[in-house]
């Protein structure tokens, strides 16, 4: 079913935003060009073996345009296995299904990908719907396309039921992490079923929309796919908003001339541009459905600049900046709407200068200033990047595009994508342009990638070739060099997430943070930066740097400052990971309200499984009491013994009021969930429990030296005071695993710091070391306020 009859938007309304984009102009590339009649002439008939079929010719001039010298005879071989293997099967709007493949490949085709995409495109469903193998397309295509065709096919729903739908993004992830063009087809792939939808029952559109809505959109955002992005957004909002919709819709429609101020606004940026000798095409560029509504939750009542925003393209980086400094010169600057994501680019690697200037008359108009090379990357993304394992060749020549309005493309490379095009129907407003520029010729003959990561759950990826292959790590693995930060971590942390409903829930959550930050580290060991979502806090920065080591993690020091674990990180932080020495410590379920990350999460939840005894869960809760007379407590390290026959066996654990070491007198009472406390025989809870008539319980220290205390030192302030007493600590050969200074008051100050000792029997000697210090008059062993037996 074509684009135009299925779309949510109707003919009529399409006709009027057609009408619209042509008259104020369009930058965004058009994806909708190619209607019903080109896509069935795929059913015309073989064609002769000397010229395309008819049915891609759409598909070969859009490829030529971006790739004027590329051999289009791989194209044809793959449309006609594509054609036969589809043959006699409809989609559900009853058209041929190979109208499927070519329309998907076709939107590659005009986002500027490489033949191999394109290849692997229109055989993106041979494997799993017709009788074609994967060893077939390999022996015909090689291991390049048969590992693209692979990466997006989907796993057997027989054989994994209802866990199919999250193991096969599993799958696609784990390929896209060695080859990002998995998920550009799969991009595509989606954006036209999305186009089809209508023919869907409404219960399958809306749960194909929120698939789409909370997974592929974020995808296509990461990667930098506006050009889908974009319209997947307004066609999910038809199907889960239709109100909402239908009331933008109506607003657009209401004010066929908003974008007259918009054009006028244009027309005075043109000139003062020419006039100060800056070549530059200025372009006005309507906002999408989408972006329309959230435009108008945020300002209320829109105006005219309001549908719409500026874009002035320019040759090179530093123009960008003479531009914007011509605009705050002779317009006036909303200095809180600049943004400067050419020194600082977004995770997706975008890259713009955005501003708002007030024009004479009143109105303000939002501008994004970029490189002709930006604006192809701010649009296609890792579609313009074609084989991410093979540099990129200038060939020189220029460009013949398939309409007026297409330009062509600079040098590029892998990760410095050339020369941005102009949208279908995008109108220069009257600023000297920037002249032609020639296209590039992305070679398309090397394999991608050795074999992929297993994930757990996930079936294995047919491995691309790659013997001695120049980028392939440490560890053998080859590893895609446009693969970007957000992705590793992804794939990191999804193979400790073997089952499919968390790898569903935590992939869901991970992506629905579009924001990133990056902490500089100063621990001295390895990369000296880690990327992490926005609201990251120090928990999350120890499981992304250290793993499932950071479990030990106490403390951290951020910006040269001791923080809690729980502190939020602002991009650009410095931070310092403060861990144990022991390796009994271990998270408190406590670091779960402060872990943002699914590696984070994962790793805790994991280890508070694998050590419910630390836990404490209320009785209801708890399940079966974990199988523990003599347990050996995680934190302090010490081990306890408490004898209970004839009772049920319980954990035990020190008391946190009176934290009890060796050689310590103590006394055990059961407690809420069946574990037993042991407190400190001078502790006033052991009296309060008594009155209460809790009846003690008997315990005993093993024979482990080690053990955890908490001090507080009470002293006058002075400078240097902190310093001397960490080394006293430090000398007598305890470690520090958490400190607290509070506010001096009448010039006392009080410490507290948990110590981990290698041997509790110079315990006294530490404290009468710490009490030496000039100014400290007094260390004790802190006593918190006595539990309630009620309670506990």
């Amino acid at each position: 079913m074509s684009a135009e009859a299925t779309n949510p938007v109707s003919a009529a309304d399409a006709a009027v935003t057609d009408a619209t984009a042509r008259r104020r102009g369009r930058a965004r590339i058009d994806l909708r060009r190619i209607g019903r009649a080109a896509l069935l002439g795929a059913t015309a008939g073989p064609a002769p073996r000397d010229r395309l079929p008819d049915a891609i010719s759409h598909v070969a001039e859009a490829h030529r345009a971006h790739h004027p010298e590329a051999d289009l005879s791989v194209l044809r071989r793959a449309y006609v296995l594509a054609e036969s293997s589809h043959r006699g099967q409809f989609r559900k709007s009853g058209e041929p299904y190979i109208t499927h493949p070519l329309a998907v490949t076709l939107i590659l085709a005009e986002l500027g990908a490489e033949t191999t995409t394109l290849t692997a495109s229109l055989l993106h469903d041979t494997v799993e719907d017709t009788d074609v193998t994967l060893d077939q397309v390999r022996r015909e295509f090689g291991e390049e396309v048969a590992y693209l065709v692979d990466g997006v096919t989907k796993v057997e729903k027989i054989d994994y039921g209802a866990a199919a739908e999250p193991e096969t993004f599993r799958k696609m992830l784990v390929a896209t992490g060695n080859d990002v063009r998995v998920m550009s087809i799969k991009l595509a792939d989606r954006l036209h079923n999305m186009r089809t939808l209508g023919v869907m029952r409404p219960e399958k559109q809306a749960r194909i929309a929120k698939v789409t809505r909370d997974v592929l959109i974020p995808l296509a955002e990461r990667l930098g796919v506006q050009a889908l992005k974009t319209e997947l957004e307004d066609l999910v909002f038809a199907i889960l908003h239709p109100e909402e919709y239908e009331a933008t819709r109506a607003l657009i429609a209401d004010n066929p001339r908003a974008g007259d101020a918009l054009d006028a606004v244009a027309a005075q940026v043109s000139t003062v541009l020419r006039e100060a000798d800056i070549g530059a095409e200025v372009l006005v560029r309507p906002r999408h459905f989408v972006s329309v509504h959230r435009v108008r939750l945020k300002r209320g009542e829109l105006r005219g600049c309001d549908f719409g925003r500026l874009l002035v393209l320019v040759a090179e980086d530093a123009d960008c900046y003479a531009v914007l400094g011509e605009l705050h010169t002779c317009f006036t600057p909303v200095i809180s709407e600049f943004k400067d994501f050419i020194a600082a680019p977004k995770f997706n690697l975008y890259q713009s200068l955005h501003t708002a200037v007030a024009a004479p008359d009143g109105a303000v108009a939002e501008v994004l200033i970029r490189t002709h090379r930006m604006h192809t990357v701010a649009e296609a993304g890792v579609v313009a990047l074609g084989n991410p394992h093979v540099g990129q060749e200038t060939t020189g020549q220029p460009c013949a595009a398939p309409d007026a309005e297409a330009l062509g493309a600079r040098d590029v490379s892998a990760r410095d994508v050339g020369a941005g095009a102009r949208g279908t129907g995008a109108r220069d407003t009257g600023a000297r342009g920037a002249g032609a520029r020639p296209d590039t010729a992305r070679p398309d003959t090397a394999p991608p990638e050795s074999p992929v990561a297993a994930s757990p759950g996930a079936p294995a990826t047919t491995p691309a070739p790659g013997a001695a292959d120049p980028t392939a790590g440490e560890d053998g693995e080859r590893v895609d060099p446009t693969r970007p930060g957000w992705l590793s971590r992804l794939l990191d942390w999804q193979q400790a997430a073997p089952d499919p409903d968390t790898f569903w829930t935590s992939l869901r959550a991970d992506l629905a943070e579009d924001d990133e930050i990056t902490v500089f580290l100063a621990d001295g060991a390895g990369p000296g930066t880690i990327s992490l979502p926005a609201g990251a806090s120090c928990v999350d920065a120890a499981y992304a740097r250290h793993g499932e080591a950071a479990h030990a993690c106490h403390g951290a020091r951020v910006n040269g400052r001791l923080a809690p674990l729980g502190t939020v990180l602002r991009d650009g932080d410095t931070v310092q990971l403060l861990l144990a020495q022991d390796t009994v410590s271990g998270p408190s379920p406590e670091w779960l309200d402060h872990a943002r990350t699914p590696a984070a999460r994962i790793a805790i939840t994991g280890w508070l499984r694998a050590h419910p005894e630390t836990t404490a869960p209320p009785a209801a809760a708890c399940g079966p009491r974990p199988p523990s007379g003599v347990t050996a407590d995680h934190r302090s390290g010490a081990e306890l013994h408490a004898d209970l026959e004839g009772e049920p066996r319980a954990s035990v654990r020190p008391a946190g009021c009176c934290t009890p070491v060796p050689p310590d007198k103590i006394t055990g009472f059961r407690v809420r969930g069946g574990s037993v406390t042991v407190h400190r025989n001078g502790c006033a809870a052991v009296d309060t429990m008594r009155r209460h008539g809790r009846e003690p319980v008997a315990v005993r220290w093993g024979d482990t030296a080690q053990g955890r205390v908490t001090l507080v030192a009470e002293s006058f302030g002075r400078p240097g005071l902190l310093a001397d007493l960490t080394e006293a600590i430090a000398v007598a050969g305890a470690a520090v695993v958490s400190a607290t200074v509070e506010p001096p008051s009448e010039q006392r100050v009080r410490h507290t710091y948990t110590l981990h000792l290698p041997d509790v029997a110079r315990l006294a000697a530490l404290m009468r070391a710490m009490r030496d210090v000039p100014g400290v008059y007094d260390v004790s062993r802190a006593r918190r306020g006595s539990p309630d037996p009620r309670q506990a």
